[in-house]
């Protein structure tokens, strides 16, 4: 078994997320914060044939693209910030023995936030986060029953993006990330080249 979706399905007994929901309500303060540029790659996506369905990486990549916009595009802060995003490992749950063996899907990524104004990462190295479906009558059974891998999919990447949004507010909270000066606006100054798949999360 490949290790990232070794360390996954060993992620899946002791980690999960709440979902999505909270979309329809104001987002969380988050200072000066706006979303610049949004670079997904899944070049080193991993997954098992064993207990998971797979996909390709352009549906990855569309997936928690389209997730990371749908929840910071609410952002309308003065400062642009970037995000390099790899999926390291997913796995979307097969349909399994009910409640007993039923897998859970899940998924590895790895994060870097970049400050636009000062032309540099707020994390110097990617901080990984591994995020699961969330728990509820379907994931109980086993969403292999349930779901579309499709699904699974937009459900597991709308996850990963609220996994970031706790991991920004913590980083906010501890060490005042997103806090800068409220009159540099985004537009007076320059945005960098988009990052390519290569340097992304780098």
């Amino acid at each position: 078994m490949k290790r990232q979706a070794a360390l996954l399905i060993g992620a899946m007994a002791v980690t999960a997320c709440t979902g999505a929901k909270d979309l329809d309500t104001p987002p969380v303060p988050l200072g000066n914060f706006s979303l610049g540029h949004n670079v997904v790659v899944a070049t080193k996506a991993e997954t098992t044939a064993t207990i998971g369905r797979e996909v390709s990486k352009e549906q990855l990549t569309e997936a928690l693209t389209n997730a990371i916009a749908e929840r910071f595009d609410r952002y309308e802060g003065a400062k642009s910030y970037h995000f390099g995003v790899s999926v390291e490992g997913y796995v979307l749950a097969k349909a399994g023995v009910p409640v007993v063996l039923a897998p859970k899907s899940g998924m590895i990524i790895r994060l870097t936030v970049w400050d636009d104004s000062q032309g540099k990462k707020l994390n110097e190295e990617p901080v990984q986060l591994t995020v699961l479906e969330k728990l509820d009558g379907a994931s109980i059974v086993g969403t292999g029953w349930t779901q579309t891998k499709e699904t699974q999919l937009e459900n597991l990447s709308r996850n990963a993006a609220q996994a970031i949004e706790d991991y920004l507010v913590k980083q906010n909270a501890e060490l005042g990330w997103f806090d800068g000066d409220p009159t540099l606006s985004a537009e007076a100054v320059d945005l960098p080249d988009e990052p390519d798949a290569a340097s992304a999360t780098q």
